[in-house]
């Protein structure tokens, strides 16, 4: 059931995506030949008015075909003047804008409506695992000062502790060569205590063996705005950015393709509603910043050529748009392929970690 929960969210991104062009399109008066999800071969269509609405066999995405794609479309009368390029250039980038704008306001309702239920951690102690490091050493509520001297955010905490290393090659439960001195308040007295973490080949480092107690945020409708606008910036920048260093290994490794996606998806699904829920709102706001990169045939190489013709003052020859659209298409392609590559190799022992 979790696999088909996940699919169905990522069939939700689509159809919410095409859905936005199709609205738009119809909004603006073109005309719209087709509505489908996924690609041709046609599985199955139906026909309302002058729009063909149908399922493809092959689950990679979706389309809207919009008559006059093709400037150099030759068209009869009575339709030429609905077509994609017989549009002023502003109904043109409203109808391609309008795909990636459906899946930012969704990622954003998604991020509002769980801020929420949000539960903000603190520093304090909560649940310690059975036979860890901290079993004998840690009680719930003590408020985790510093480790090393060296106090922070709880991920800077687990680093500090991760560098203390097994002798030789890590097995699982290896204790550390050194201790970590843990300073904690604990009934208003503060004390350090000395803690030989323990290597877990789950998370790759080694750890104490304990959790960090939450508590609600209840945000307020501005405050809970606030969260989502802060979260959109963080996944909008961090997709920028990994694109931006794509020729570094380090960054390649982070890409994901389709199987990567679904696995992740089927996970958070398998968690609980929340992370699922938070998940798709990412998937959905990476995929409208994917969509609005400058090349064809994506939809900001159309805004781009679109906005090309605004300060030219006259089309773009389709020529130039087609040899445009071939190095697009080889560099979706190439991300394609890095991230089945990547997708491959997780399946294959490196591993999906969602948390």
């Amino acid at each position: 059931m979790s696999w088909v929960l996940a699919i169905a969210g990522l069939v939700v991104l689509v159809v919410i995506h095409e859905f936005g062009h199709f609205t738009a399109a119809k909004a603006v008066g073109m005309r719209v030949e087709k509505f489908f999800l996924f690609f041709p071969p046609k599985l199955v269509s139906v026909r309302r008015g002058e729009t063909e609405y149908g399922i493809g066999m092959i689950p990679l995405g979706g389309y809207v075909k919009i008559t006059g794609m093709n400037p150099e479309e030759e068209l009869p009368p009575e339709i030429a003047a609905r077509a994609y390029y017989h549009q002023p250039v502003w109904k043109r980038i409203v109808v391609i804008a309008a795909g990636p704008a459906m899946n930012i306001l969704l990622a954003f309702v998604l991020l509002f409506a769980l801020a929420f239920g949000m539960r903000e951690v603190t520093h304090d102690v909560g649940s310690i695992e059975a036979k860890t490091a901290a079993a004998a050493r840690l009680e719930p509520g003590d408020r985790i000062v510093s480790v090393d001297g060296v106090s922070g955010d709880q991920e800077r905490i687990a680093k500090q502790i991760g560098t203390h290393k097994c002798q030789g090659k890590p097995t699982d439960g290896c204790r550390a060569t050194t201790p970590a001195h843990v300073r904690i308040r604990r009934d208003g007295e503060t004390k350090t205590l000395e803690i030989r973490p323990r290597y877990d080949s789950d998370t790759g480092r080694t750890r104490l063996g304990f959790s960090y107690a939450t508590k609600p945020e209840d945000p307020s409708v501005t405050g809970a705005a606030s969260i989502a606008a802060d979260d959109v910036w963080q996944v909008t920048s961090g997709t920028v950015g990994v694109f931006a260093k794509i020729f570094e290994p380090e960054q390649r490794k982070k890409l994901s393709g389709i199987v990567g996606v679904s696995e992740v998806t089927h996970q958070a699904v398998e968690f609980g509603p929340r992370e699922a829920l938070t998940l798709i709102a990412i998937i959905s706001l990476s995929l409208a910043l994917i969509n609005l990169f400058p090349f064809l045939p994506l939809d900001g190489g159309h805004i781009f050529w679109s906005l090309v013709e605004k300060v030219r003052g006259k089309p773009v020859p389709f020529s130039v748009m087609e040899r445009a659209g071939v190095v697009g298409f080889l560099l979706v392609m190439v991300l394609f392929a890095i991230g089945l590559s990547n997708d491959i190799h997780r399946l294959s022992g490196g591993g999906f970690h969602l948390r």
